[in-house]
């Protein structure tokens, strides 16, 4: 995923070389089947090659695991507390002006609480 995240869409000729040339390619193809099987990726036919992309951002990718973790959590808002306590004071910074729009009824993400 990280090489695809870095350069949008590969082929598993172009993954082996970016990842330094020592994989066999069944191997990537196979995972990249089942990253394919668990729509993490898309894959289209380009010529006699087939073409894989990201079906989604590192960061929508992030907040979907994120959401995985408190969904299994037994207690959702002590999960939250403890991992906005482990956030450093520019992510904390960067939540209190988003939850701070939100409040004041503007649109969150669009205005200040930009990253």
């Amino acid at each position: 995923m990280e090489q695809l995240w870095a350069h949008d869409e590969r082929t598993i000729r172009e993954l082996i070389t970016g990842l330094g040339g020592h994989h066999a390619y069944t191997t990537i193809a196979t995972v990249l089947t089942n990253l394919e099987r668990k729509d993490l990726v898309t894959a289209s036919r380009k010529g006699r090659s087939v073409r894989y992309r990201p079906r989604h951002p590192r960061s929508e990718h992030a907040a979907r695991l994120m959401e995985q973790a408190l969904s299994s959590s037994n207690d959702r808002g002590a999960s939250i507390l403890h991992f906005v306590r482990s956030m450093d004071e520019r992510e904390t910074a960067l939540l209190r002006r988003y939850l701070d729009d939100m409040d004041a009824g503007g649109t969150p993400g669009s205005g200040s609480a930009a990253p």
